[in-house]
């Protein structure tokens, strides 16, 4: 596209934006599109270069099967129950997660090899969720305006035409850094999904003490996307007191099946994949 045109695009761009309302906040908020379903058809057509950004899906299928289904189980107790996810651990060594528009989740071998139980795994997923049924990424890149721009034309343009916009939205999508009240809306909004799911909440603060102890210079690409844990554990402390205390008891935190399922899976992974 030339660039007197890709600047007159840019500029009208502000013409186009609407708001849609946050399902788990209720704000109304700056969205390009007010349709989930055009989410969904960019999440399926950025999904492959993701995963390869991520060093592709871990090739064991028990321990996808667990991590979705952990996923699905909070997707559940969401606020759009309906919408299509897809949880899917890639073999990228560093810790972080990731959430595209439209459901696509990825979490890495790197954070998994990190948590000890299923209701710390739980814990990340559902803060991703929040960020998929919130619009995030969306809202996120409707403020940012060349990058909206980018979201714009990958959505629009003809599949062979496409494949570079969507490479470069998805390196944009895997760097992009929410701010520190999303991130506050995805740990609360997230704990009341893995609660009434059936999860202990603690497993939320253990996983933002576990990510305290990391070394932000080795773990740079989560420090890089998500504010500091330590400045979390706080309100999310505050949270089950004032919330979830009376309920705790009996909840699952599933050290055995997280062991079973990934941590021993991990461990016996052939070297192909330890990339």
């Amino acid at each position: 596209m030339p660039k007197i045109v890709l600047l007159l695009f840019v500029s009208g761009l502000s013409f186009l934006a609407g708001c849609a309302s946050n399902p788990i906040t209720g704000q109304e908020e700056m969205m390009f599109d007010r349709d989930y379903h055009h989410d969904v058809n960019l999440g399926r057509e950025i999904t492959p270069e993701v995963e390869k950004q991520l060093k592709g899906r871990i090739k064991d299928q028990q321990l996808q099967d667990y991590i979705d289904a952990v996923g699905k189980k909070i997707v559940r107790f969401s606020h759009n129950p309906d919408f299509d996810f897809n949880f899917v651990a890639v073999n990228d060594k560093s810790i972080n997660a990731i959430s595209l528009p439209g459901g696509h989740i990825f979490i890495t071998k790197g954070l998994l090899s990190k948590l000890d139980n299923e209701s710390q795994l739980a814990a990340i997923l559902a803060h991703e969720t929040v960020h998929v049924v919130a619009r995030d990424a969306e809202n996120m890149m409707s403020k940012q305006v060349v990058m909206g721009a980018v979201f714009i034309l990958a959505a629009s343009q003809a599949r062979n035409e496409g494949e570079v916009a969507a490479a470069d939205l998805a390196m944009e999508l895997v760097a992009l850094k929410y701010d520190r009240e999303d991130e506050r809306t995805a740990d609360l909004g997230g704990m009341d999904y893995m609660f009434r799911a059936g999860y202990n909440p603690n497993g939320m603060v253990e996983t933002m003490q576990i990510l305290q102890k990391e070394d932000p210079y080795v773990t740079s690409d989560f420090f890089s996307t998500h504010p500091s844990p330590e400045n979390r554990i706080d309100y999310l402390r505050a949270r089950i007191q004032t919330h979830y205390q009376d309920g705790i008891a009996g909840t699952k935190k599933g050290y055995d099946e997280y062991h079973l399922n990934v941590l021993d899976r991990l461990k016996n992974l052939p070297d192909s994949q330890d990339r």
